[in-house]
């Protein structure tokens, strides 16, 4: 197969995935587009938060060459040489989850480099791949983070109704506005089933707990592996231990010597995991007041995506506060 063919289907393919993409959109990619000016940019989020859905629009508004490095297609040509023929014919160029691509890095800096005139965007679930680029792209791109979806944007895709934002839920003046909200929708209603499966644009397509286990799958068995130096079965049994004990315990920590002695591994690789695991938006490290260490298990950790405590029927109390 010669590039003009990969070319060409990967167009096709870029269509396709274009006219299954649901009508409702995110609320939060409006103001997101506003932001994207530069020509270098790193765009991290979870998986499921929607990156892949804002990227294609905007390569159709653009005019931009979308590539989803996980593709098998642009295995069958020089990467090099696509990417020549790419930039001779189109203003800019997406790469989306760019670490499932070999040596994406010098790739990327080269073109970058060379074409100043194209634009480059990139996508991925941590701003870490740049730190682990083996090239200097840090101060050449900039990072946006797509966070997950909010509940004025869950109230959005079930009712159709656009509700103004609280910016401060302390301000009195926005106090009127939220009084107003309450008349308009059943808010309690709503934010019972939002905390269960709602902070995701996936769940419209139901199936919503058997989704986000699998994008915990595959968070352990094709993001985190990325971004270590090694890892085998027990370091990814250890991170399903850690997991499943801020599931189900009642105190949102974990013992870092227990685990230790359980898996047979050093304190400084449960750091590195945990710390791992936080970039790649699985948890959320609560730090101590005042702490200066580059690796800890913070106060307090919790799911960063709290529907998991539903998804996985753990501890809902700790729901809140995560």
């Amino acid at each position: 197969m010669d590039i003009g063919q990969v070319i060409e289907r990967l167009e096709i393919r870029k269509e396709r995935l274009l006219g299954f993409l649901p009508e409702k959109r995110r609320l939060y990619f409006e103001g997101l587009e506003k932001r994207f000016n530069d020509r270098g940019i790193l765009l991290t989020g979870a998986r499921g938060a929607g990156k892949t859905t804002f990227l294609l629009l905007m390569a159709k508004k653009r005019g931009y060459f979308y590539i989803p490095a996980d593709d098998p297609l642009i295995l069958d040509v020089s990467f090099y040489d696509l990417m020549e023929k790419v930039l001779t014919d189109y203003k800019g160029v997406i790469l989306d989850e760019v670490h499932f691509l070999k040596g994406w890095s010098k790739f990327v800096k080269t073109f970058y480099d060379v074409y100043p005139n194209k634009t480059f965007w990139l996508s991925d679930s941590s701003s870490i791949v740049l730190q682990k680029s083996l090239e200097d792209l840090s101060r050449r791109f900039v990072i946006i983070n797509l966070p997950l979806m909010s509940f004025r944007e869950f109230v959005y895709f079930e009712t159709n109704d656009v509700l103004p934002k609280i910016e401060d839920p302390f301000d009195k003046h926005q106090l009127e506005i939220a009084k107003d909200i309450a008349k308009r929708i059943d808010v309690l209603s709503h934010f019972r089933k939002y905390k269960e499966q709602g902070t995701r644009p996936i769940y419209l397509e139901g199936s919503f707990k058997e989704k986000m286990k699998n994008i915990v799958e595959k968070t352990l068995y094709y993001d985190i592996p990325y971004f270590l130096k090694e890892v085998n079965e027990n370091y990814i049994g250890v991170m399903r231990a850690i997991l499943s004990h801020i599931a189900y315990s009642k105190i949102p920590t974990i013992n870092i010597e227990a685990m230790c002695r359980n898996w047979g591994i050093g304190k400084p690789k449960v750091y590195e995991l945990l710390n791992v695991m936080e970039k790649v938006n699985l948890i959320n490290i609560v730090e101590k007041e005042k702490s200066t260490k580059t690796y800890t298990k913070g106060s307090k950790i919790f799911f960063q995506d709290p529907s998991l405590y539903y998804v996985y029927e753990g501890e809902i109390g700790n729901y809140r506060e995560a």
